[in-house]
Parts: structure tokens; sequence; C-alpha cells
């Protein structure tokens, strides 16, 4: 992933290598560091400032030597080189050509170096110790004070170590999947004839399962359907013979038998059927082909089983079954819609430096990965004389699974995987301005790997930018009429994706306040079923004549790996569950209005298997045990649900094999390398029983002072409406991350007024004027 340059957007200057010989040069270096962390008004000044001030500390250094084994006695010593990379940025373009470079010519032989294809491959993230030590002394801001104070100062090493990145390689040949680890250095030189510099540190042939379908395969399984000479037949006797108004839509078996076994690689489509072949947005979802069964070997594309069941006919055309301008219904769009401009002149208020972001009081870096998508890291609140507090190590969403509540063929096997299966951000998109997002936007781009190694970029992937978010406080005196009023304004951070029919928006939101907020924003298409002349079916929706929407419920999984007041290697985290309770009637309710919140520390990871209760105001606190605020409370951060459910499906369903995640809203866990994802890393057409979640916390690791791990799982229950169609206006659903006696007080106080509140005070000449209410006239 790489940071586009746009002009709305500030970036910091990279520190370069300097000398640590002189006392003085290292107190000028604390000051001019000091001076650059203080912004003008003009960007432009800011850079040649800093450019400036940089310059007079840079003395070039002609090789790097070797660590000192012994501690500095004179001074914090300064690194000798900057790094090009930090160790959380996401592998670049170079960086992913070596890498697979180098797995290839570690192939045996020609056939099998051939035969690879390559699923995934990412940063393999560093030791927590690795990013501080990065951002204490490697890359500004500089934060020596991450790092714990040692006698006769803190060694420093002259270099950061090498950064490695981490493959799925599914080999086509074998039908085995291996996970391959990369030492990179030197990535600069798969630029000079394609040389590559990676050294191979591991390699595991994992048995037993598939690794995530990619779109490559999805386009040669569409090809390969359409050209089965009995597909063609089937299609013929519903009327269709032009197989360019033929969409294929491959889904992943799942796990429903031992047919389904990752012996094999498969795939069971739906089939769709556009009416007009040269229309490019031609809503195909609006007429679904039943009856025909079909089973792809994705392995040697080749169709294995194929059956045409039941002749159902094709749902009629429907005239309202388009969404793009001048086809809506009635064929006539709005004109009554007048422009809005979203106006920042003297830019926006956050600054990037490479993926390292600061806004207001905020500081974060930015990650992205083919599965989770956007990655939040390393976020911190610079909270005055208290400095950085940090809030978590790394956010994220690490999965989805969207089962469908249909029981007729072939629905009750929809039962997606949306990250396990295929990869949210695999399937990110391009955003545009003016639709996607507006304002001053900083877009960052998102390079991966396709099938067969090559490396993709998709441009503005991950949209930055501020957002208006209404009134932030307010109070009118009712005495005197004055009021104070101050404006909200959050940092957004998102991308969006398509999964076949469905988009969804993955935002993170920042608030003035010290809240986040994570959120889902649904989208697209719905996934429709045909009936034949008369039915109705009660597990869904008629939509139009011979078209249904089946009922469906959408399951995200977010991993947050929190820190709260934490600096890297402390683990003083704890997680408290409170209820809220009525009094019992009595001597201590004699009014019986009496009500109180009472808390409840989860011990252990099995204590910490939880459900959400709205009627009790059920939330968890993460608090740090070694911290306090003025009060003598512990501080801490609390996880404030949204609106929830549970799964549908009965305890012995399918899906809940691989999915036994979903049956609770809450799992704590201790950190772990290892668990990264809720059913594990390969969940298409796993045959095991609650891998995952579900089976780590059967240790029942102790969850008192320890680096905590949560893992929230939200939803939604969709009964499709008519107005979902043709095109499902966004629903919206998350929860919130809000300090809970983080602060001595409220952090949002000292957000100036707007610019429009001061300049009526200034044009007044005097201060503002009483508000006459009618109860200060009777006063």
């Amino acid at each position: 992933m790489a940071a586009t340059q746009e002009k709305a957007t500030v970036s910091c200057t990279d520190a370069k290598s300097v000398s640590p010989d002189q006392p003085s040069l290292l107190r000028k270096a604390a000051g001019i560091l000091q001076d650059l962390a203080v912004p003008s008004s003009d960007p432009a000044e800011d850079q040649r400032r800093n450019l400036a001030a940089m310059a007079t500390l840079i003395r070039p250094v002609a090789s790097l030597p070797e660590p000192s084994t012994h501690a500095s006695t004179k001074g914090i010593p300064i690194m000798l080189r900057a790094q090009s990379s930090h160790p959380l940025d996401p592998l670049s373009a170079a960086e992913i050509s070596v890498a697979v470079a180098t797995v290839r010519a570690a192939g045996a032989t020609p056939e099998v170096r051939d035969s690879m294809r390559f699923i995934e491959v990412v940063l393999l993230e560093p030791d927590k110790n690795v990013v501080a030590l990065a951002d204490a002394y490697f890359f500004p801001p500089f934060q020596p004070s991450l790092l714990p104070k040692m006698k006769g100062g803190p060694v420093i090493p002259s270099k950061l170590p090498p950064r490695k990145a981490r493959l799925v390689v599914y080999n086509k040949q074998s039908n085995e999947t291996s996970i391959w680890v990369v030492e990179l250095s030197e990535v600069h030189a798969a630029t000079r004839g394609g040389h590559h510099r990676g050294k191979v540190i591991s390699s595991t042939v994992v048995p037993d399962v598939q690794p995530p379908m990619d779109a490559v395969e999805y386009a040669e399984c569409e090809a390969v359907v359409k050209d089965f000479p009995p597909f063609r037949e089937a299609m013929k006797k519903r009327g269709i013979e032009d197989m360019d108004l033929v969409m294929v839509d491959p889904w992943c078996v799942g796990y429903h038998s031992d047919s389904d076994a990752p012996s094999r690689r498969l795939a069971k489509p739906l089939i769709f059927c556009r009416t007009e072949s040269d229309c490019p947005m031609e809503n195909g979802y609006a007429r679904p082909v039943e009856g025909i069964y079909v089973l792809v070997d994705m392995q040697n594309m080749v169709v294995v089983e194929f059956e045409d069941r039941k002749l159902v006919a094709l749902p009629p055309v429907d005239p309202l079954r388009n969404y793009t301008a001048g086809q809506t219904r009635g064929g006539v769009d709005r004109s009554d819609v007048k422009p809005l401009h979203i106006v920042q002149p003297e830019g926006p208020s956050f600054r990037v430096n490479g993926h390292f972001v600061q806004w207001q009081k905020w500081n974060f870096r930015i990650g992205f990965t083919p599965r989770e998508g956007l990655v939040i890291h390393s976020v911190a609140y610079i909270d005055g004389s208290r400095g950085r507090r940090p809030v978590a190590h790394r956010l994220s969403f690490v999965e989805m699974v969207v089962p469908y509540g249909d029981p007729n063929d072939p629905h009750y096997r929809k039962n997606a995987f949306d990250a396990g299966e295929d990869g949210l951000g695999k399937n990110a998109h391009s955003l545009k301005k003016g639709g996607d997002c507006l304002g001053c936007i900083k877009y960052f781009d998102a390079h991966f790997t396709n099938f067969t190694g090559g490396v993709e970029t998709i441009e503005n992937c991950v949209s930055l930018h501020e957002e208006d978010h209404g009134i932030l406080w307010k109070h009118q005196d009712w005495r005197t009429g004055l009021a104070e009023v101050r404006r909200s304004r959050r940092l957004t951070v998102s991308f969006i994706c398509t999964v076949a029919n469905y988009e969804y928006g993955f935002f993170w939101h920042f608030y003035q306040d010290g809240k986040i907020e994570a959120e889902v924003k649904l989208t697209g298409i719905l996934s429709l079923g045909a009936l034949q002349h008369g039915e109705i079916r009660k597990y869904g929706t008629t939509i139009a004549p011979g078209l249904y929407a089946p009922v469906h419920q959408h399951f995200f999984v977010a991993r947050m790996d929190m820190a709260v007041d934490c600096k890297p290697g402390e683990t003083f985290n704890q997680v408290v569950e409170v209820d809220v309770k009525v009094e019992e009637p009595g001597k201590n309710n004699v009014h019986n209005n009496a009500f109180y919140g009472e808390e409840k520390l989860l011990r252990s990871e099995l204590q910490a298997v939880r459900d959400c209760n709205p009627s009790s105001a059920r939330h968890w606190i993460v608090r740090n045990t070694r911290t306090v605020n003025r009060t003598g409370q512990l501080t801490g951060y609390k996880l404030v649900p949204g609106s929830n459910c549970l799964p549908l499906a009965g305890s012995g369903a399918k899906v809940l094999r691989r999915a036994a995640f979903l049956e609770h809203n809450l799992w704590v866990t201790p950190f772990a390398l290892d668990e990264m994802y809720p059913g594990g890393e390969f969940p298409n057409q796993n045959p095991c029983v609650g891998e995952g979640l579900a089976t780590w916390v059967k240790q029942n690791r102790s969850l008192e002072e320890t680096d905590i791990v949560l893992w929230y799982v939200f939803g939604v229950t969709h009964i499709p409406r008519l107005e979902d169609w043709p095109v499902m206006p966004v629903d919206r659903i998350g929860f919130m991350l809000m300090p809970h006696g983080f602060f001595n007080c409220s952090p949002a106080v000292d957000v100036p007024p707007s610019a429009s509140d001061l300049d009526l005070k200034d044009s007044a000449g005097v201060a503002a004027k009483p508000v006459q209410t009618g109860l200060l006239a009777k006063l």
C-alpha cells in the first residue's frame, strides 16, 4: 500500500540520518525536532523550514557499522540512517515482487514453480518491541518515551531488523497449500533486471485446507460453465441461447458433508441472466436461474457434476430492475437537488507522513491487507502534560459471514465467509471524489499479488478525510441567555469493497471527545430467487412478479488488540462487564426509583464469552490496572454495542460448524501471534468443528493484567423490503469505543468556536447580547 500525493495533504518531511558524535548536536536535534512538531498556518513554509532545519543535522554516512554490544553512556544516540519503510507499512509493489520471485525460485522443479498460485502476500508484522523502537528513534515524530528508561541510557541498534513477507501459496498441480516466510533486503534491486534479494526463512505445507478463491478462478469458472454443453442445453430450455447474457457467480461450497472435503477445490455457482447484452450496467441479478445444479472442480477447472433438476421459468423482465441515471422508476431523475460543496479553504487539519497520521490529538498508522482490508495500527491520544497515551495496538475487521434463512436449494448453501473465502481487501474499490467521499481527501493506494504472482494496484483504495458531525456540545444559561456551542468534527478512514452482489463500506471514525467509532455500511443488490407462477415463500419477500429475496443475516467480527495506557511491553489491562441493576425495594430504595451499575471482572477466557443485553445497558470496559485518574479510579475505554443480533440458525446448522464464533457477541483472549481469524485461517471447505475462537478459549487463559484482545461480533437480520430494490439504500451498523475515566474531564472542552461564531462576535464589536427569552422578560 502506498500513499498518493494530493494538494490537500500536508506531508511531514522524512528525517534523515545524523551523526551522534557531539552532545551539543543532540541538544540541537532535540530543539529542532520539537520545532518540527509545531505546524504553522502555511504548509509549504512548514516543509521548507523542516528541510532547512534537518539539513543542519544531516551528515552522509558511507556505511552502517554493526550494532554496538555496549550501552551508550554519552546521551541518546541518533540513528545512523533512516529506514525507508516503517515496520508496519504495508508491503510495497517492489517488496511483493521480491517475495514472489524468492518463493518461485525456491521451487524444487520447473513444474512446481509453474504451478504456484499466489493467494496472499502480506507483511509479517514484527514484534511490538520492534515497532516501539522504530517509533522511538527511527521515524518521526520520534518518541523515546515509548521505551523504558535504562541505567546508562538505552542501547539503540544502528538499523531495524529486515522486513518479512508472509505468503500463502496454492499449488495447482498438487492441490497443496503452503505458507512461506521471506526476509526482504535490498528490495530496490527488483527493478534492476528482475534480480530478487529475498531469503526464504521457512516453508510449511498446511494439510487438508483450501485457501481463499481468486478473481482469476472466478472468471475461468464462468467461462467453463458457459462452454459446458449440458448447461447450454438447459439454458436453451429456458429460452436463452445467447451466453453473453448469462452471469455465473461462483460460490465456495462451504462444508455440508464429506463430499465438500478440502481434498478437492470446489465451487457451486449461482446463475443469473441479463435481459440486454449491450447494456454494461444491466442488473442481471433481477433474473435468477433456478433448478440447475453445477459443481466445478476449481483445481482442474472442469464441471464434475451437473443436473437440470427442475425447470423453473425465468422471472419476467422487471421494469424497475435498473438503477443507473435516467433508467430509474419513471425514467426521470430528480431535478431539485442543488449542489452541496464541502470546502476547506485552508486545507485539512490532519497531517500525513507516509502511513503515519496526525489529527488534532489523535495519531495512528494506516495498514492494509488483502484479507482484512483497512488496518489501524498504534492508536494513541496526545493528552497535554501526560503526553502520548496508547489506546490500541491494532484495529481491523477480520471476518464477515452471511448466512441465508431459506431451506430451499440453492439458498441453504449460501453461507459466505467474505473475508476468509474471498478477501475484503482484494475486492476493494478505487474511490471517487464526489461520490464515495467529499472534501479535502488523502488517498492511499493498495498493492497486492494476483493469482499468478503479478502485482496489482488499487489506486485511491483508502480514503482519509474530515467530516462535520453536527453539535459537539452546547449549553445556554437560562438566566443570561448566553450560550456556548461547538461543532463536532471527526476524522474518517475508510474503504469499500464489492463481494458479488453486495457492497460493504468499512469505516473508522475518530472524534474530538476521545471516541472511536467502527461502522459498516451495507448496500448493493439483493441475492434473489425465482418463484413459479402463484408460488409464495415465507422465507423471503416477494420483490416483483416471479422474484423474491430470501431472509438472511450479515455478521461482522472486529478484532481489537487493546493497549489502554500501556506502553510497549506493558500488559496491565483487564476487562470489566457492567450491567445496570435495579435496587430491590426496601430501606435502600424507599422511593422505588434506585438503580446502579454493577461491575464484574472477567478473569478468564471462558468467563469472558458474553452476549449483549440491551435491557441492562450492558457494556464492557478495558481498564489499566496501574493508572488512575484524578478521582483515583482506573483509567479505561469502554466498548458500547450498537444494534446487534445472534444467529437464527439452529444449533445443528452446518454454517455454525465453521462459524461457532457467531454464537456469542463478545470474546476476549490474551494476545497470541497465531490467533488472527475467528474461524481459523482457512475457513473455505473447513471440515473442523469450532476451529478458531471457540477452540482457543477452551484453554481458559487468565485475562488479569495481560495484553487484551477483544473480538466483537455484531450483525443485522435482513428481512428484505421492496424499498431495497433495485439497489439497497445504505444500512448502518457498528459500535463505539468510548473513554471511561480515561480523562479527568471532557477532552472536548478545548475545541474552539467555529469561525462563523467568531466572525459574528467580531462584527458586533462587543460581547454578544443576551437572548431575551420570555422567561427573562418575566424576571
